[in-house]
């Protein structure tokens, strides 16, 4: 039978091969025959398959008995099909064109939610690619296995499409997609840009929580998006009136925009007011809140000289990051940083260089060296008191810009190993975080050397490292 329906010539043929031969169809046969009638149709003259409306050979199609009896026998029996059959007859009734109205594809879209726990990740990313309505995406990004698995051909399609169908999303799902994305380092300006403006439009009617998820993956992915004039002051004045109502919420977005290097002025003498820190610091999640307040805080020195407002009560400066990130430590297994520690100690010996270096206001150092101007790597051990930074566990009463002195003579030097998780995908654009990073070392006067992944891969060996 599969070899009879691949054969066959005409839409016709095809037909009645599968609806006049019931006893000898099977479940794979179905997806078969919705897939040739697929191909049969598109080398046909008239309106683009799907059209449905009768005015030409692929709208004649859909309105004939057979093709309805065909529908109506994979209705029928798809709850006894395989997995493998469900999701092809779904991909193969996408790509027919058939409405999402229709009922083939409202049971094989219901049949396959059901089965998202049991489907591979093949079969995932097939349905995933022919479902595009609210219900469809809600539960396509609340799969597990789709979230925790990279989709780019999906996300690629569907920022095509979905700017088109965004105001029907509820922000929910719409957060949901947000999540994915920044999960996955996916920098997909079209897809980032629906979501600035879909929090644009609807900014408003959101509460903070839900803002924080849709803001970050611009910070993530270290990207303005193209509405960013008008985003940004919109969402300064909605911090402004809800700053106190969820104010982790309120810290993650300032967050978000100080990687973006957009300091809102106001929002920050609320967030350092005594009443704000008060009210953070009786809440269970205090300690995390200081952490963000303190790089924070950092950052306004840094970065925005001319902030004349409150400051964080030096009492609760803590470092931001008491050792590496949790992405590092997981993925420490593919890094190159052993690669380079081996070559450094065999190149300057251990006593020239230390690994792992955190540094006020809480940045973990790949390789802290110290350097002067001739070009000589010296012994840590020989750093003058004055110009080292101070000890990682009391960065609270020192000024940031005086942690880093005495270097008109030497070079501290930050050698940092940037893996491919530091990068957003497929890109050479450091991820938010990383780069609001870099920035800040070398405000603090550190000489930062980037080794990024693309160049170590390309090394054979420890003479070549």
């Amino acid at each position: 039978m599969k070899r009879l329906i691949e054969r066959s010539r005409s839409v016709g043929e095809v037909l009645r091969w599968v609806t006049q031969n019931p006893g000898k169809v099977s479940a794979s046969h179905y997806p078969i025959a919705l897939h040739k009638l697929g191909q049969l149709l598109q080398q046909q003259p008239g309106p683009p398959v799907g059209a449905g409306d009768g005015r030409g050979p692929a709208g004649q199609v859909l309105e004939q008995p057979e093709f309805h009896a065909l529908c109506q026998a994979i209705v029928s029996g798809c709850a006894k099909f395989d997995n493998f059959s469900i999701v092809n007859c779904l991909y193969a009734a996408a790509a027919l064109g058939l409405p999402g109205e229709s009922p083939l594809v409202r049971v094989l879209e219901d049949e396959s939610r059901s089965r998202l726990g049991r489907f591979n990740q093949k079969d995932v990313s097939m349905v995933f690619s022919s479902e595009a309505n609210n219900k469809a995406l809600e539960a396509i990004f609340s799969s597990q296995l789709f979230y925790e698995n990279r989709q780019e051909r999906f996300i690629r399609s569907m920022a095509e499409w979905l700017p088109r169908k965004a105001e029907n999303l509820t922000p929910y799902t719409m957060a949901l997609i947000a999540k994915y994305v920044a999960r996955h380092r996916l920098r997909e300006p079209r897809l980032l840009d629906t979501i600035a403006n879909f929090l644009l439009k609807r900014g408003e009617q959101l509460d903070s929580k839900v803002i924080q998820k849709l803001v970050f993956p611009f910070s993530r992915m270290n990207y303005r998006p193209s509405n960013y004039g008008e985003l940004f002051p919109k969402l300064e004045a909605i911090l402004e009136q809800k700053a106190g109502s969820s104010p982790l919420a309120t810290v993650n977005i300032l967050m978000s925009m100080f990687q973006l290097s957009h300091f809102p002025q106001t929002v920050l003498h609320q967030v350092f007011s005594p009443g704000f820190i008060t009210n953070v610091m009786s809440s269970p999640y205090a300690l995390i809140v200081r952490r963000y307040l303190s790089l924070l805080d950092a950052a306004v020195e840094l970065e925005f000289r001319e902030y004349s407002g409150p400051r964080l009560d030096p009492r609760y400066r803590v470092l931001m990051f008491e050792h590496a990130l949790t992405a590092d430590e997981a993925n420490r297994k593919y890094s190159y940083k052993g690669l380079v520690a081996e070559a450094l100690r065999q190149l300057v010996g251990e006593e020239c260089y230390r690994q792992d270096e955190v540094l006020p206001p809480g940045y973990c150092t790949d390789f802290l060296l110290w350097i002067n101007r001739s070009g000589t790597v010296l012994p840590l051990s020989r750093v003058p008191a004055a110009s080292r930074a101070p000890p990682a566990t009391s960065p609270v009463t020192v000024s940031l810009r005086s942690s880093v002195l005495a270097l008109t003579s030497d070079l501290q030097v930050v050698l940092s190993v940037n893996d491919k998780w530091h990068y957003c995908q497929n890109s050479d654009i450091l991820v938010g975080s990383r780069a609001m990073r870099d920035r800040h070392l070398r405000l603090l006067g550190y000489c930062l050397v980037q080794l990024p992944y693309t160049e170590l891969e390309k090394v054979s060996g420890i003479e070549e490292a």
